[in-house]
């Protein structure tokens, strides 16, 4: 089970584990704060997504800085990650093989349905694009790789939920409830709805739920050298209506995520 949700204070101060190395937990956390929606952070915001003392922030840019993994922007004083960052990441992206094998199959599904088709995965509560394709002609739903999307109020997130054990679920849905406690009455009301539509057509569908000019249907498959991925579809709502889900790219989507999966697993 994922044990990576606690907030850092109560993972990096652990006195148990002689071999965990706290400042560089702290380290990687201050980076976890930034993200394509999130840009620019200051070291008080930064202390305030933490947890940690300001101070200690200071002095965790400070090193970030002169390592070349922030850059300080001069109007704002405010911190940004650079190219050096997504130098890790793409090398996490070249270890996914699954990618390479899904790629051409997506692209295809893409073409014929014109509609955005992803790969996706969870980074804490949180669900990131590990690869997207678009056709030419779609010109809205724009989602680049490393993007992150609520898991809760999504078809990915909602997709992933379905395919884990009822325990690992249990607990990232607490963690989720903490996080979010307004209107969770209706959030799990949607979650409750994805898992029955997931029981009974291999497929969670979002209509409007996330945007309410999108709609998307989201599959989850595992492959070896990810626990657990998530194909999904989206588009504009006119175009990509529940009949049109529900009578071919719904079951096209899941077919595609079982081909995916056969694939991977003869590597």
């Amino acid at each position: 089970m994922s044990r990576d949700l606690p907030p850092l204070g109560e993972v990096a101060e652990a006195q148990d584990d002689r071999q965990f190395v706290t400042a560089l937990a702290r380290g990687l956390e201050v980076l976890r704060c930034f993200s394509a929606q999130t840009r620019l952070l200051s070291n008080s915001e930064l202390a305030a997504r933490t947890g940690l003392a300001k101070s200690t922030v200071s002095r965790l840019t400070h090193t970030l800085l002169r390592l070349g993994y922030l850059r300080q922007d001069e109007a704002s004083g405010r911190y940004r990650v650079t190219p050096a960052v997504l130098a890790l990441g793409q090398a996490a992206l070249g270890n996914t093989r699954v990618r390479e094998i899904a790629r051409p199959l997506m692209q295809d599904l893409a073409e014929y349905a014109q509609v955005q088709v992803a790969l996706s995965t969870r980074e804490r509560l949180d669900m990131i694009y590990l690869e997207n394709c678009r056709p030419r002609a779609l010109v809205t739903l724009k989602v680049d790789p490393g993007v992150q999307l609520p898991i809760v109020s999504t078809s990915i997130g909602r997709a992933f939920l379905c395919g884990l054990p009822a325990a690992e679920r249990d607990y990232l849905l607490g963690h989720a409830r903490q996080r979010a406690p307004d209107n969770w009455a209706a959030t799990e009301a949607g979650i409750r709805k994805a898992m029955a539509e997931h029981r009974v057509l291999g497929y969670c569908t979002s209509l409007g739920d996330w945007k309410r000019e999108t709609n998307a249907v989201a599959v989850p498959l595992r492959c070896p050298d990810h626990d657990l991925l998530v194909l999904s579809a989206s588009g504009p709502a006119f175009a990509l209506t529940a009949e049109r889900i529900e009578k071919d790219l719904g079951p096209r989507l899941a077919y595609l995520a079982r081909a995916i999966e056969a694939a991977a697993g003869e590597g």
